[in-house]
């Protein structure tokens, strides 16, 4: 009996071994992730976008657009940005270049932009411009404000935002509730805590889900939002996935989908700060979209957010990358379908708070550090 005790011992270990093995997150298996510095001395970035000839535009916060090159060049701050208002979590935000940008030289970018004289408050407003030049000496031409979040709000706090290009060429952009504006999320007659969809001039587009119907503004797209910070288009469904702050928990990842609505504040995981009580409910409620996942009762802040689609990574393409502030991690999420399957931390050792998450043309996954000393890394492995 002995004997035979002696040789199931190491069958079990090798058992337990096995599948410890196949539990395992495919990155425990895998090289390390290894932050190659790009561009450093940023302040407060916000985003980064890439250009087809491979130079950078990056966004500080403070109101200041650089170009840069993949040698490590930074430009001076580029001149004829609108008034910006800049303070708290708003300033300069999102850019995004035009897919048609080799024919066009057109980039889009998010700001919180101050009421005019004699009024007060600011909105999240889109602008556009065009990039003449090349290298490093490219100017900005025909700068102008396509679209302003109505109404104006006198705060610092959730600006939003993240723009993303879908597939028919319209612009789907993410505006936070501002704040002390949260019950007007729900209230479609506005832009507070909305996405919304517009054209590349900043028009409603016909086929919105609230186009032409009376007591709603033509852009809505969705409602229920309380502060996007990151958004990417699903590679292979086309639909816009994105992810934004709760309060004391109730960060959630959305499927952002035409006409929905998904809650906020009356149906959320979050809490009243510092008091822990509840706002409105948990769910699910009939008529109210529930988060694919969500982070309770600690927030992680998520930022930016990216698909990968490049087989720089052994085994996790498809997987969806979000940065993140509070947590100071870049998380990988597993999916399958529309479902949330499985949760990675990396890059808990950076020490940062990780603003913005870009792949880049070269198939490598980007990340944008926050920070009065902010920086791009190239994560290889």
């Amino acid at each position: 009996m002995k004997q035979t005790d002696n040789n199931i011992a190491p069958r079990l270990a090798t058992l337990a071994l096995l599948a410890a093995t196949a539990l395992a997150p495919a990155a425990a298996q895998a090289q390390p992730l290894k932050p190659v510095p790009v561009l450093r001395g940023l302040d407060n970035p916000w985003a980064l976008a890439f250009l087809p000839d491979g130079r950078m535009l990056v966004t500080e916060k403070p109101g200041r657009l650089r170009l840069a090159l993949p040698s490590g060049e930074l430009s001076a701050p580029l001149a004829g940005l609108p008034a910006i208002s800049a303070g708290g979590q708003c300033g300069l935000l999102d850019v995004v270049a035009d897919p048609q940008f080799a024919q066009n030289r057109r980039i889009f970018f998010t700001f919180a932009e101050p009421a005019g004289e004699g009024a007060s408050g600011n909105s999240t407003a889109v602008a556009s411009a065009r990039l003449v030049g090349d290298g490093l000496g490219a100017k900005l031409e025909d700068v102008r404000t396509i679209f302003s979040q109505k109404p104006k709000i006198s705060s610092r706090h959730h600006c939003g935002s993240r723009i993303v290009f879908d597939r028919s060429g319209a612009l789907l952009v993410g505006l936070g509730d501002r704040f002390s504006g949260k019950d007007e999320s729900q209230n479609p007659a506005n832009h507070i805590g909305k996405v919304v969809r517009i054209s590349a001039e900043g028009q409603p587009l016909p086929d919105n889900p609230y186009a032409g119907k009376a007591g709603h503004a033509a852009e809505v797209f969705s409602l229920g939002h309380r502060n996007i910070q990151g958004a990417a288009l699903h590679p292979q469904t086309g639909e816009l996935w994105a992810v934004e702050h709760g309060p004391q928990g109730g960060d959630e990842v959305n499927r952002v989908q035409p006409g929905r609505n998904y809650g906020w504040p009356v149906v959320t995981y979050g809490r009243n700060y510092g008091l822990g009580t509840r706002i409105g409910e948990e769910g699910p409620k009939p008529g109210i979209e529930q988060p694919l996942r969500h982070w309770v009762p600690t927030s992680v802040a998520p930022a930016g957010l990216a698909f990968l689609t490049s087989s720089r990574y052994p085994g996790w393409q498809g997987s969806l990358f979000m940065g993140t502030l509070r947590g100071q991690a870049l998380v990988r999420l597993t999916l399958d379908g529309a479902s949330v399957t499985g949760e990675e931390r990396l890059l808990a050792d950076l020490g940062a708070r990780i603003r913005d998450v870009r792949q880049g043309p070269d198939g490598w996954l980007y990340i944008v550090t926050d920070g009065d000393a902010g920086q791009v890394l190239r994560l290889e492995r």
